[in-house]
């Protein structure tokens, strides 16, 4: 693993990224970001939950699951309208309403109370526009990011907490497909708690179990006994 200002990053195959995650994903669980309770760690909670669902998998791919995830994650956010549960048409109608009431105001004499309406009217409008235009730009997004963006630049998670990217790199030296992995925490603090914890797994753990999806059904039906529960999420099996 190579330590730099810019975070965490490693070369290697896809066991090795996998890996990386693990461990980075263990070293901010230890240090306590993902732990709602802690003094800093209700803004991290989230974040923390959101890279853990993106960081690679040993059973994903780069090129199909990373991506889709990555697209995902990028997606447009939701504009007022959206966030309020209003469709582009409810705010229109509204909009109409408000500007209705402006003329009202306006024959009451009430010019004050004719500008506050009408500068709703365009409040509301605006918002339409907005979350049309969002959604509008979600159904091509997917397809544009995976098909296009992905084939110029890495794919990439951002949040709060981590900033992360991996692709595939162009130097595998024959030894089958080859990535880099790079990793930071955006956190200054929490960073050079999570750089203790891997330099203390480095010294103490010989062997990383990566964590792999099990399908336990085959087995249950051929020997007509219960599957072994399935390990926490935020689990990490280690090996001294």
């Amino acid at each position: 693993m190579e330590e730099s200002i810019s975070g965490f990053k490693v070369r290697g195959d896809w066991g090795d990224i996998v890996e990386h995650g693990e461990r980075i994903t263990r070293a901010l669980q230890d240090a306590g970001a993902h732990d709602p309770d802690r003094s800093d760690g209700a803004q991290y909670a989230r974040a923390f939950e959101e890279w853990d669902e993106w960081r690679p998998k040993a059973h994903e791919t780069l090129d199909s699951d990373v991506s889709e995830k990555t697209a995902d994650q990028a997606s447009v956010e939701e504009g007022k309208g959206e966030k309020a549960g209003k469709k582009p048409d409810e705010d229109i109608k509204t909009a109409g309403e408000k500007l209705s009431e402006s003329y009202e105001k306006l024959e009451d004499d009430d010019a004050e109370a004719a500008v506050g309406n009408w500068k709703e009217s365009i409040d509301y409008v605006a918002r339409a526009a907005d979350s049309a235009g969002r959604k509008a730009l979600r159904r091509v997004e997917d397809t544009v990011y995976q098909n296009v963006m992905t084939q110029l630049a890495p794919y990439y998670f951002d949040n709060e907490l981590v900033s992360a990217n991996v692709q595939q790199s162009t130097r595998n030296g024959g030894n089958g497909e080859q990535f880099v992995f790079e990793v930071n925490v955006n956190d200054d603090d929490l960073k050079e708690d999570v750089s203790d914890r891997l330099a203390e797994f480095e010294d103490e753990i010989d062997r990383w179990h990566v964590e792999v999806e099990k399908d336990t059904d085959a087995a249950e039906a051929i020997e007509g006994a219960e599957p072994p529960p399935k390990p926490d999420d935020n689990s990490r099996s280690t090996t001294n």
